[in-house]
């Protein structure tokens, strides 16, 4: 199954990781990733510490624990390759609408993509041992 069809398909709880240049890492909870056509996978982030973090260092790691009763979901190694803040594209592709407890309106909202450089599933050593 493609990343789009997963993703697509599947609710469950995404969190991203990232680090700065001299490694304090940060995580954040996420929703599912925008997949592109192309294979590389977006996400809308506001100007906080997960994007200052990518400004230095553009590795990340997202994991996505689905909801079913076992453990099952992806890990996904990331590395960003550009952002843009084009406003249209971003509110055409927002899953949900802002709600109270979210900062306001105003807020900048970036759409960071990323190649996934390695991707395993949530549990066990993949293909890759």
């Amino acid at each position: 199954m493609n990343l789009k069809s997963y993703f697509d398909t599947n609710k469950g709880t995404g969190i991203i990781s990232t680090s700065d240049s001299e490694g304090n890492v940060n995580a954040a909870v996420y929703g599912r990733p925008h997949v592109m056509d192309d294979g590389s996978i977006a996400f809308i982030m506001r100007n906080r510490l997960t994007r200052k973090n990518l400004e230095s260092n553009p590795k990340a790691a997202y994991l996505f624990i689905e909801n079913v009763p076992v453990y099952k979901g992806k890990r996904l190694y990331l590395k960003k390759i550009r952002e843009e803040q084009d406003n249209e594209k971003i509110n055409a592709m927002k899953r949900r609408s802002s709600s109270k407890d979210e900062s306001p309106d105003g807020e900048e909202k970036f759409l960071v993509y990323f190649s996934v450089e390695k991707e395993l599933p949530l549990i066990g050593p993949g293909n890759d041992v």
